[in-house]
């Protein structure tokens, strides 16, 4: 079982990986058919869907899956049955609740986002791409429960292999029809935008095929299980959902927690501009924020938070123990990786915004400060998911929602002032003191309750710290050089300076951390031995 486990967790771990990074790529040829003056009417449809979508599946895989398996271990394979068939009709009564109140609320969302005439989108148009994306809200939620099923029957594969099939054709949907629209129908690339959020609708109608030839073949054996059960326990269906419902509120408050953010700067953000007299550049300066640069600084919370979230259990287990020792060697290692990984990659986006930005995008001054602005925020994310995701396996659920509706709040009394004093970098600045605030307590209330101090991570915490100084230094005084050879002059050689940057920060980065061992404690015995082999470790 734990064999197949890691296994599960580790498909579901390269799907999703998959899955965020082609949702990042798509955005550059996307870009180039639509225009800058247009790709922000896409964002406008997605912060709200997102919100919508969260509230309508209600964290119904991790939910679903813990129920499911928790009875099947008990030998009792009726009673997950039993949910999965009234949560059929749950998930598709919520699916077309969420879908009919996003559709007649994106005319007040639209107002709410338009502030002043002088802004590019028009109210209709808001209104039009909302209302198009909502369709999704029909499918997803039933492929919520049906993933969530076969994951509490230890069958990972299904919702791997069906996120990144709902990601290619939803991709390959937006891309191709956007393209058709624009240049063989010549049509407004509004019309492209329009027709890109409905993608999301037939992405999860193939994510649905993929899941039912899945269900297919797995059902023989299903059907087995269910006839050597006894019947289903005398659960009643309102237990049966108290309990799923107390599974789900905090995985759903971590997983909204950031498009809620999101959404404060979308319907703040334009009313600030429009009052220090920006109305003209403010859909332009937020759709910069809130999805292009976003897009880029979530990359090192994928990269950092996989691999530290698959330490959790252990802390789970180290705490159900009493393990003290196992507890704080656990919790030290969690910390170190996240941060281990993160920072190097978050000085890589500051030093190379223009190109990064030129690359993915085109040569934009403000959107390369934007973006050098809002990565060291990527560290903030980072944290706030790992100590979440600590929390929930101590079980102080509550704290993730107190820490997590403060952060916000106070996100949402500082956006407005700070915008008007710094723009685009205000609506920065709330977010890092909105997260900062949530990580701080939510590092506070681990520390009491696993009584947990360590002098070491702190020692180790300089010592990334002084690495990182150093690789920065490297990879200024690299792209200084290369400017001498020669300025940025296109979208090729912008990528080639990203990757000798990257190459020289990596070797020197990578050089110091196994020569000092620290690469070898973190990772564990294993980059030890396969170290050994070329010279390094011990």
């Amino acid at each position: 079982m734990s064999s197949n486990l890691v296994k599960g967790t580790a498909i579901l771990t390269i799907g999703l990986f998959l899955s965020k990074a082609l949702g990042l790529l798509y955005v550059i040829p996307f870009y180039a058919i639509v225009g800058k003056d247009n790709v922000g009417l896409y964002q406008y449809a997605y912060i709200p869907y997102n919100l919508a979508l969260a509230v309508a599946i209600s964290g119904a895989p991790l939910a679903i899956s813990k129920f499911v398996s928790k009875y099947n271990a008990l030998g009792d394979y009726a009673t997950g049955r039993k949910l999965m068939k009234s949560g059929m009709l749950v998930m598709v009564t919520t699916g077309i609740l969420s879908f009919l109140v996003l559709f007649f609320m994106a005319e007040p969302i639209a107002h709410l986002v338009r502030r002043d005439d002088e802004q590019i989108f028009t109210v209709e148009e808001i209104t039009s791409v909302i209302r198009w994306v909502s369709y999704a809200l029909l499918a997803v939620p039933l492929m919520s429960i049906v993933r969530g099923y076969l994951q509490g029957h230890q069958k990972f594969e299904p919702t791997s292999v069906s996120q990144l099939v709902e990601q290619i054709v939803r991709i390959a949907v937006v891309l191709i029809g956007a393209f058709i629209v624009v240049n063989v129908l010549d049509l407004s690339p509004r019309t492209a935008v329009k027709f890109a959020v409905f993608a999301a609708f037939i992405g999860a109608l193939a994510g649905l095929v993929i899941l039912y030839r899945y269900w297919r073949k797995y059902k023989p054996e299903f059907d087995y299980l269910y006839e050597q059960s006894p019947p289903a326990s005398n659960i009643s269906f309102v237990d049966m959902y108290k309990e799923v419902i107390g599974y789900t509120i905090p995985f759903v408050l971590v997983g909204v927690i950031n498009p809620l953010y999101q959404f404060v700067d979308m319907i703040t953000f334009n009313d600030a501009m429009s009052s220090i007299g920006l109305a003209k550049v403010s859909d332009e300066y937020l759709s910069m924020l809130n999805f292009l640069t976003h897009k880029v600084v979530m990359i090192p919370v994928m990269v950092a938070t996989g691999f530290s979230m698959a330490l959790i259990p252990v802390i789970t287990g180290y705490y159900a123990k009493r393990d003290q020792n196992g507890i704080t060697r656990s919790l030290d290692q969690t910390f170190q990786i996240m941060l281990f990984l993160t920072v190097p990659i978050v000085i890589g986006l500051i030093v190379l915004s223009n190109e990064f930005y030129y690359f993915l995008y085109e040569k934009n001054p403000v959107g390369s400060e934007v973006l050098a602005s809002y990565a060291p925020v990527a560290i903030l994310f980072g944290l706030f998911t790992v100590t979440a995701a600590i929390l929930q396996g101590i079980d102080r659920h509550k704290w993730i929602v107190f820490t997590s509706l403060l952060g916000l709040l106070f996100k949402l009394i500082l956006n407005i002032p700070l915008i008007k004093a710094f723009e685009t970098d205000g609506a920065i600045i709330a977010t890092a003191i909105g997260y900062g605030i949530a990580v701080g307590l939510n590092i506070f209330v681990i520390t009491k309750t696993l009584n947990y101090r360590s002098k070491m991570v702190f020692r180790r915490l300089i010592l990334i710290g002084i690495f990182n100084l150093i690789m920065w230094i490297a990879i200024h005084l690299t792209l200084k050089g290369l400017f001498a050879i020669s300025p940025v002059e296109g979208k090729m050689q912008a990528l080639l300076y990203i990757l000798i940057c990257a190459a020289v920060g990596a070797a020197i980065y990578g050089f110091l951390s196994f020569k000092t061992g620290l690469a070898q404690k973190l990772f564990g015995d294993r980059l030890n031995r396969i170290l050994q082999k070329f010279g390094f470790g011990g």
